[in-house]
């Protein structure tokens, strides 16, 4: 994996987990209830532990590094109306399983690790789609192919829904 794709890696896994982080708090103090294993899954609940640990520097780290990334994707849009690539570079894995023996950090990089092609576009804002392709006949999965517009363009990816 390049340093590139890891820094991004991350620096989307640090914000992703100090936003699961708030908003778990937010819910648990709304509904008076604690955060364990009672109230949410193995891997949500490592992510929220990771979050609650993440400093402020790595927090504006990772912002800088999203940032970078919003930047240059809307230099690539300046030359193209829209983009598509798979949703995924293969079937869908088993996400839950070794879920338990994981921190926060692992389990992000392992869901986006696997998903090469959307993480991008969730940290660079772009309005972007997954439309099932085909569904595959020995897992009965689907397969996907991600459109993604510009920023501000989402007109563009209702036009191609129909």
């Amino acid at each position: 994996m390049s340093w590139k794709k890891r820094a991004s890696l991350g620096a989307s896994s640090a914000l992703s987990a100090v936003n699961i982080a708030a908003r778990v708090d937010d819910m648990a103090a709304a509904m008076e209830r604690k955060v364990d294993l009672a109230t949410l899954k193995p891997q949500t609940l490592v992510v929220y532990r990771t979050g609650r640990e993440i400093r402020g520097t790595e927090i504006v780290r990772a912002l800088d590094l999203r940032n970078a990334v919003a930047r240059s994707v809307a230099a690539f849009f300046t030359r193209y109306d829209l983009l598509l690539t798979p949703t995924l570079p293969d079937l869908a894995p088993a996400y839950a399983v070794g879920a338990e023996t994981m921190d926060g950090q692992q389990w992000t990089e392992r869901v986006m690790g696997s998903s090469p092609f959307t993480p991008v576009f969730n940290a660079s804002g772009s309005p972007a789609m997954s439309v099932p392709l085909f569904q595959d006949a020995a897992s009965g999965l689907p397969v996907g192919m991600q459109f993604v517009a510009p920023g501000g363009r989402e007109d563009a990816l209702f036009r191609i829904a129909g």
